[in-house]
C-alpha cells in the first residue's frame, strides 16, 4: 500500500495502525476546503515559478474533476486513503498524471490541515450566526405579538415579580446577541492562514504565504510557522461559544418543560414540535425542548475533551491534534440543528396568557411595590421591607386577606391596596431596561435595530 511517507519505510503500515489512526470517515466534509485550499496553494506555485501555466491547468482540471466527483458521490475511496487530504491528492495523480506529484510541493498535511480547518470553521461560524438571527427574529415577533402580557418573573424558581411576557423573550433574544458578538469575534481571530507554515518551519522553496492567503480570503497570514501548524485556540474558542449557546438553549428548553406542564400551564405546544407516548394517550411531551438541556453536556463534554487534549502538547504537531475535529464537528451539527428546532419550538408554540396573568396576579406578588409606595413617603427602604414582610407573613400565617391588612395599617391604606390589583404591578416598571411596558416598547426597539446592525454585519461577510 502507498502511502504520502513510503519512502522512508521498507515496509507498509500494519492493519491495526491504520485502522486507529483513520480520520477519513470523518474529515472528508473537509473535502470543499481541501479542495479550495490546493486550488489556492497551484495558483500559488505558479506565481513562484514551481509550476508552469500548462501545469498550473493541468491539477486545477483534475482538483475541479475531483471536486465534482466527491460533490454527486461518485468519487471511490480506496484503502490506503487515510484521511481526505490524501485521497485528494491521490485522484489528482490519477488524473494529470506525473505533474499531480507537484501538488504537494512546498506543503506539509500540518499546515494544509490546519487550512482546511479555518476555512471550515469560518464559513460555519456564518451559517451558524444566520440560524441565532432566525430565533431572534421569531422571539422579536412573539415579543410583540403578545402585547402587554404578563406573567411572575422568577427568582430561585419561586415567584418574584410581574414581568411582561415579551420582556421575558427578549432576555434570551439579548443573551444570543452575545453569543453572535463572541462567534464573530472568534471568527476575526481565526481569520489567519497557516499555509506555507510547511511541516514546523517554513520553506526553502520561493512561496509568498502572503499571496496565498489573500487568495483563500484570509485577512491575515500566520507570522511563526511552529505556531501556526499547532494552534488550536481557534477551534477551542469556537467550540466555548458554541457550547455557550447550547447552555443558553437548555435554559430556554427547561423553561418550557416548566411552562408546558399541567402544574404551571404556561403554554402548549404544538402537534408538530412534540411527541406522544407509546404507552400512555394523553401525553404529549416537550422533546425539543429536554433534548436542548440534554445535549449542552455533550457540548460541554466536546469541549472539556479538547481541551484536555490540548494541554500537554509540546510543540509544534502532534498527532493528538487529529481530535480537534470530530468535537468541532458534532458541536457545530447540534447547535445547527438545535437552533432550528427552539426556533420551530418558540414560533409555534402558543401561550396561556390567562394563565399566566392569574399566576402574576397574587398580592404577595406586588410586596415590592407596597414597599417602594413606602419609601416614596420616606420610610427607609429597610423598614418598608420588613413592614411588607410582616403583612405578608401574617396573610399567609393567619389566613387574612392581603388586601385587608394593607388597608389597616396606618402606613399604607386605602391608596396603597390599589397596588394589589390584577395587572398593576406588571405596569410600574418605569427604568431602562425594566419589565414595564414603556421600558419594554424601547427595548423592542433597540432589539429590532441590533438585529438589522447584525444582519448588515453578516451581509458584509458574504452569507
Amino acid at each position: 500500500m502507498s502511502t504520502l511517507w513510503h519512502g522512508r519505510f521498507e515496509r507498509g503500515p500494519a492493519e491495526q495502525l491504520l485502522a486507529y489512526t483513520v480520520s477519513l470517515p470523518y474529515d472528508q466534509r473537509l473535502f470543499p476546503d481541501d479542495i479550495d485550499g490546493s486550488r489556492a496553494h497551484v495558483r500559488g506555485l505558479g506565481r513562484s515559478g514551481l509550476l508552469d501555466e500548462s501545469e498550473v491547468q493541468e491539477i486545477l482540471a483534475a482538483l475541479d474533476r475531483v471536486d465534482a466527483e466527491l460533490s454527486d458521490g461518485t468519487f471511490e475511496f480506496v484503502p490506503s486513503d487515510e484521511d481526505i487530504h490524501t485521497a485528494v491528492e491521490r485522484r489528482v495523480t490519477e488524473l494529470a498524471g506525473p505533474v499531480g506529484g507537484k501538488l504537494h510541493t512546498g506543503r506539509s498535511r500540518n499546515d494544509q490541515v490546519a487550512t482546511d480547518l479555518r476555512l471550515f470553521t469560518k464559513r460555519n461560524i456564518v451559517a451558524i450566526v444566520e440560524r441565532i438571527l432566525e430565533l431572534q427574529g421569531v422571539l422579536l415577533d412573539r415579543a410583540v405579538e403578545v402585547g402587554d402580557a404578563y406573567l411572575p418573573g422568577y427568582t430561585h424558581l419561586q415567584r418574584a415579580q410581574p414581568v411582561l411576557l415579551a420582556h421575558h423573550l427578549l432576555a434570551h433574544g439579548w443573551a444570543l446577541a452575545r453569543d453572535l458578538d463572541r462567534l464573530l469575534d472568534a471568527r476575526r481571530r481565526l481569520d489567519v492562514s497557516p499555509l506555507g507554515a510547511g511541516a514546523l518551519a517554513g520553506s526553502s522553496l520561493p512561496l509568498d504565504p502572503e499571496a496565498v492567503a489573500a487568495d483563500l480570503g484570509f485577512a491575515a497570514v500566520f507570522d511563526n510557522s511552529l505556531d501556526a501548524v499547532s494552534d488550536r485556540d481557534f477551534v477551542a474558542e469556537t467550540l466555548f461559544d458554541l457550547t455557550l449557546i447550547g447552555v443558553h438553549l437548555s435554559r430556554i428548553g427547561e423553561e418550557i418543560v416548566l411552562w408546558s406542564s399541567e402544574e404551571f400551564g404556561f403554554c402548549r405546544l404544538d402537534d408538530g414540535y412534540s411527541t406522544g407516548s407509546s404507552m400512555l394517550p394523553q401525553k404529549k411531551n416537550p422533546d425539543i425542548a429536554e433534548l436542548t438541556r440534554g445535549k449542552s453536556g455533550r457540548l460541554i463534554g466536546n469541549l472539556a475533551g479538547l481541551l484536555a487534549t490540548l494541554k500537554g502538547l509540546p510543540l509544534a504537531y502532534n498527532r493528538d491534534l487529529q481530535e480537534d475535529k470530530e468535537p468541532l464537528f458534532d458541536a457545530v451539527d447540534q447547535i445547527a440543528l438545535g437552533l432550528a428546532a427552539v426556533q420551530g419550538l418558540m414560533g409555534s408554540t402558543t401561550f396561556n396568557l390567562d394563565r399566566m396573568a392569574a399566576a402574576a396576579d397574587s398580592p404577595t406578588s406586588s410586596a415590592t411595590d407596597l414597599a417602594e409606595h413606602l419609601v416614596a413617603g420616606g420610610t427607609p427602604f429597610r423598614e418598608a421591607h420588613a413592614i411588607v414582610g410582616a403583612l405578608v407573613r401574617d396573610s399567609l400565617d393567619g389566613g387574612a386577606d392581603l388586601a385587608d391588612l394593607v388597608v389597616a395599617h396606618p402606613a399604607l391604606g386605602a391608596d396603597a391596596v390599589a397596588l394589589l390589583g390584577p395587572g398593576v404591578a406588571a405596569s410600574r416598571r418605569t427604568t431602562r431596561g425594566g419589565a414595564g411596558p414603556g421600558p419594554v416598547a424601547d427595548q423592542v426597539v433597540r432589539f429590532r435595530n441590533r438585529l438589522a446592525t447584525d444582519r448588515q454585519h453578516l451581509d458584509d461577510l458574504g452569507a
